[in-house]
């Protein structure tokens, strides 16, 4: 498939996606609704994950989360049609700690696998302000400004972050409407089956669940960046 259909608000040209995160969860929580619009329009997609979620302070079953989130991400995956998975082993939480060059060297390599036509990411501020999430983004957009791939981040609005973090104390970071391309109808059954898998993180998880009633069957992404390759832009 060539590109997606435009007037459910994707970019034109999304013929292959690889979505780059930084905790299991993320591809679902986050990026689900949209990844499984992808997958479902015939979309190769695949999922970069850096970290095994081991520091959560949600923990509702039993066993060492390095593990079981590993696992939750592979059930995640098959719900969501998600071609890859590559779980690499950064220490979850000081994601920040890690150089982005040597995250974005795992990027790039992948992208040298894959031949994306897009990165997949959170939003620059990371949405739900945890620096991992912000990590992960940096990597992918310096990946990004070498291959020559556009990168998309998922956004939330801010009349639905406003009412999050007025209800919960959270501090997700929210962006004008008209900053934001509107993507309908994401697939929320599909991105739910795949919430259901990370049964340690989900079951008992309110602000997801109001977050997801607050959106509806509406996404939202921003294009973050159309670089050229540096061969391309004259510039070494």
């Amino acid at each position: 498939m060539s590109g997606t259909d435009t007037s459910r608000g994707l970019p034109d040209g999304m013929g292959r996606v690889l979505a780059v995160v930084a905790h299991p969860d993320d591809e679902s929580f986050g990026l689900g609704g949209l990844l499984a619009l992808l997958s479902g329009s015939g979309v190769p997609t695949a999922v970069l994950c850096f970290t095994h979620g081991e520091a959560s302070t949600l923990h509702c079953r039993p066993g060492d989360l390095h593990a079981l989130r590993a696992d939750e991400l592979a059930c995640a995956a098959r719900e969501l049609g998600v071609e890859r998975v590559e779980l690499s082993g950064y220490p979850d939480g000081v994601l920040d700690g890690v150089p982005v060059s040597r995250l974005a060297a795992e990027v790039t390599r992948l992208v040298d696998e894959q031949r994306p036509t897009h990165l997949l990411v959170f939003d620059t501020g990371g949405v739900t302000g945890h620096r991992d999430h912000q990590q992960a983004t940096s990597a992918a957009l310096s990946a990004a400004r070498d291959a020559g791939v556009t990168v998309v981040g998922w956004t939330l609005p801010r009349e639905v972050t406003g009412e999050l973090n007025a209800e919960f104390g959270t501090s997700f970071v929210g962006r004008d409407p008209a900053e934001c391309r509107v993507v309908e109808p994401v697939l929320r059954e599909w991105q739910g089956r795949a919430i259901a898998c990370h049964a340690s993180q989900s079951s008992d998880n309110p602000v997801l669940q109001r977050r997801l009633a607050l959106l509806g069957d509406r996404g939202y992404v921003r294009v973050l960046g159309c670089p050229r390759r540096r061969s391309e832009s004259g510039r070494g």
